[in-house]
């Protein structure tokens, strides 16, 4: 569902022949069943038989955990250890295949896939901690794609995540950067490095390039309509404050990141996630100057007093400015703002 993030158009047959790993396609699945996990296990405390049903989303997160890293005949991994980073992957139709090098929100959704499992609740489910253990001890293979899942963390809890400390420290030293897609305002779709170095992949002697566009779309890809090459989408943002929170549950001040990176400064994974909620809010509260950066730069929303304080929301952002861009309308995932600013113990306007 991010239409033009990639290099080809998702919705055609790709130039090339053959197929590609997706890094957010096979991420999202592990969230999903993450998501299915929790709530069969929240089920099973007054209902046993939802303990087989976590049984099973916990055994499917585990094969798709395995498959990020060990994927197709080749084992080709989605991880690419150099980067420190997460990729699609391009398999061709000889066999061989190839990192998509595409620095963008696809090598983050890796993240969201990440629960934690509290010591006392598995201690209330023997039946599943049962299963759970067979699994630990008999398909050590499949689990050591899984993070922490054997170590214990803060309180005693599990970790079910996607990404290892070591991986998760790479990707968020790219994603907290300034120059890639940390902005005032939130993160961006695809990394601002990109503005000077496009990715471009060779096909048949035919170019295909992912540049940074902070706006509006510069490429016909869906009909022109939609933009993940750059500006800052409102619901990804939002999983990935949650992401965050939930690593800090099992990580606690165990873990700093360093935000923005090649600040010097440190905070904790709980820091790093208020700080993210506290620059999407700053889209829509009046800045220093008095201008709602949402509001971009049309005088009669920011100035006149009939229009300045009816704040619209929008599909995107400017991945620089913050200006709304796309359709504006009562758009239920930029409400999401008002949980955030609860969250953060209440703003003034």
């Amino acid at each position: 569902g991010l239409d033009n993030i990639g290099v080809f158009d998702r919705s055609r047959p790709l130039p090339t022949g053959g197929h590609i790993d997706q890094a957010d396609g096979t991420a999202w699945m592990g969230m999903y069943c993450l998501n299915l996990l929790t709530i069969a296990l929240e089920l099973a405390r007054t209902r046993p038989a939802y303990e087989d049903v976590a049984t099973k989303f916990f055994e499917h997160f585990l094969y798709i955990a395995d498959a990020l890293t060990h994927m197709g005949t080749e084992l080709a991994s989605l991880w690419d250890a150099e980067d420190g980073f997460f990729y699609d992957r391009l398999h061709f139709p000889d066999g061989h295949s190839s990192a998509l090098k595409a620095r963008s929100f696809v090598g983050l959704i890796p993240l969201f896939a990440v629960e934690t499992l509290d010591a006392d609740h598995l201690e209330a489910l023997p039946h599943f901690r049962r299963r759970m253990e067979w699994l630990l001890t008999h398909r050590q293979q499949v689990v050591a794609s899984v993070a922490s899942l054997t170590e214990p963390g803060r309180d005693g809890r599990r970790l079910l995540a996607l990404a290892d400390r070591a991986k998760l420290q790479q990707v968020l030293q790219r994603m907290f950067d300034s120059a890639e897609f940390l902005s005032e305002y939130g993160l961006r779709s695809l990394s601002r490095y990109h503005l000077a170095h496009p990715y471009t992949f060779y096909a048949d002697g035919q170019a295909y390039s992912v540049q940074y566009d902070p706006a509006e779309s510069r490429t016909d890809l869906f009909g022109g309509n939609s933009n993940w090459r750059g500006p800052i989408w409102f619901p990804v943002n939002y999983l990935m404050i949650e992401s965050l929170r939930k690593y800090a549950h099992y990580y606690g001040e165990t873990f700093k990141v360093e935000v923005p990176t090649g600040s010097g400064c440190w905070m904790s994974l709980d820091e790093a996630a208020t700080l993210l909620s506290k620059r999407l809010i700053a889209l829509f509260l009046k800045n220093e100057s008095g201008r709602r950066p949402v509001l971009g730069e049309v005088p009669l929303f920011q100035h006149d007093p009939r229009w300045q304080d009816y704040v619209p929301f929008y599909e995107y952002f400017h991945g620089d400015s913050g200006a709304g861009l796309g359709a504006g309308h009562q758009t239920g995932w930029t409400a999401l703002v008002a949980r955030l600013i609860y969250e953060c113990g209440g703003l003034a306007p």
